[in-house]
């Protein structure tokens, strides 16, 4: 697993690159139904990674994290679908809200089988 530091960074290059490449394709994303669809998905996973670098720089800096990051790297994921197609903005937000669920399901696995390991020690 990698560390707060190296995944901060990783996260922000990622979102650096996602954003780059929705903005350089934008024409082509909202050419078809099919590609806008696709420009929400693109979206939701710059929904993924500023969680990753919000959540990472929270916990570097002390911080808790709670729904307030949530919030921020959504509204920063929809500004960003906004300005491929008025449809990527509905569909970005139904993407990350699966994202979140499947988040935080793999989250609480990973507690439960850490926590397991601790007991047992």
């Amino acid at each position: 697993m990698a560390g707060s530091g190296s995944s901060m960074l990783y996260s922000f290059l990622l979102f650096t690159v996602i954003l780059s490449l929705q903005e350089m394709y934008r024409g082509k994303l909202a050419s078809s139904e099919l590609f806008t669809i696709l420009g929400g998905f693109i979206s939701s996973l710059l929904f993924l990674v500023s969680l990753t670098f919000i959540g990472n720089f929270q916990e570097t800096c002390g911080m808790r994290t709670g729904w307030g990051a949530v919030i921020l790297a959504e509204v920063v994921a929809l500004i960003a679908a906004s300005t491929v197609h008025r449809v990527c903005i509905t569909t970005c937000f139904l993407f990350s809200a699966g994202l979140l669920y499947e988040i935080n399901k793999i989250s609480g696995v990973t507690l439960s089988k850490s926590e397991s390991k601790t007991k047992r020690h």
